[in-house]
């Protein structure tokens, strides 16, 4: 009995992420996600054109030292230019520098779509879809944000401690996705229940979808690893083009992230009513139960 409705559970949450990755899609298409997902990239630009501004030529040049005064790495540039493909060496500093904030700037777009726009988005689904939700107000802004702020100090923490294992080859293509998993369900997640789930909720929720949430996590990670290409291709075509390729790559890195805050919105709002609905019947027998059992009331003159 307990492993047909456990067999059923499990059924109903793989239904459920697949429905919810495709509203998800649906949603990304809508003018309106489209201009939210506009409005934090401005911040990260504002930032990262900033950053460059006051640093990008002072990193290069302290790159270009310590690669310089490399033997190993001047070995590898004389090899280089004896085969005659020299002017990679002036690509190394660059692609060093673009990798290095990379992710940066993938953790920077993630807070802000998690503070700015997934109040908004989880707004815009309870309303078209779970307009009778009842909205219990479990976790406040400041709640949410020192939530992010926690698990994605713990996810840096996670991926340095990671770093000697990615020398194994098999291991660089697993962990780096875990960890950026992991980060991705626990912000996404409790944000998207942060306004309808209470405390006890939310924690049910949790511990009853963490597979699939850390699926849908996994996949949001990968998707948010594919701009990457496109900082690389700016420096490998042409200076001109990374200028317009860099501001499109953190847009992708936006909608991403927006496209994973829609699917997980999608599926905790579902899995949330569903967990209501099911015990919905047990309140309410539990409340006639306590109804008919109820000792009858004394009249007060028996009192006096």
């Amino acid at each position: 009995m307990a492993e047909n409705r456990a067999r059923r559970r499990y059924a109903a949450s793989m239904n459920l992420l697949f429905d919810s990755f495709w509203r998800a899609v649906a949603y990304c298409l809508r003018p309106r996600v489209i201009l939210l997902s506009v409005l934090p990239l401005i911040l990260v630009i504002g930032l990262t054109v900033g950053l460059g501004y006051l640093f990008w030529d002072s990193a290069l040049d302290q790159v270009r030292r310590v690669l310089e005064s490399s033997a190993f790495v001047n070995n590898g540039w004389a090899w280089l230019d004896s085969v005659g493909l020299g002017n990679i060496k002036t690509m190394l500093a660059p692609l060093i520098i673009i990798f290095s904030v990379t992710p940066i700037i993938v953790i920077v777009s993630l807070l802000v779509v998690a503070l700015l726009m997934t109040p908004v988005l989880v707004r815009l689904v309870a309303l078209r879809r779970f307009a009778e939700l009842e909205e219990r107000n479990g976790a406040s802004f400041w709640a949410s944000a020192a939530w992010s702020l926690g698990s994605t100090v713990l996810a840096l923490v996670a991926l340095v401690l990671s770093i000697p294992l990615w020398l194994v080859p098999p291991l660089v293509l697993v962990l780096p996705p875990l960890i950026w998993g992991w980060l991705t369900y626990r912000v996404m997640a409790f944000d998207a229940l942060a306004v309808h789930a209470d405390a006890e909720e939310r924690r049910i929720l949790f511990q009853r979808h963490r597979p699939q949430l850390l699926v849908m996590g996994v996949i949001a990670g990968y998707l948010g690893a594919a701009p990457s290409l496109v900082w690389a291709s700016g420096v490998l075509f042409a200076a001109a083009f990374f200028v317009f390729l860099v501001p499109l790559a953190i847009w992708i890195y936006t909608l991403v992230f927006a496209f994973s805050s829609l699917w997980f919105t999608h599926y905790c709002l579902a899995a949330l009513h569903e967990l209501r609905c099911e015990r919905r019947p047990v309140q309410t027998a539990m409340v006639e139960a306590v109804e008919v059992n109820a000792a009858p009331a004394i009249p007060p003159a028996l009192l006096e």
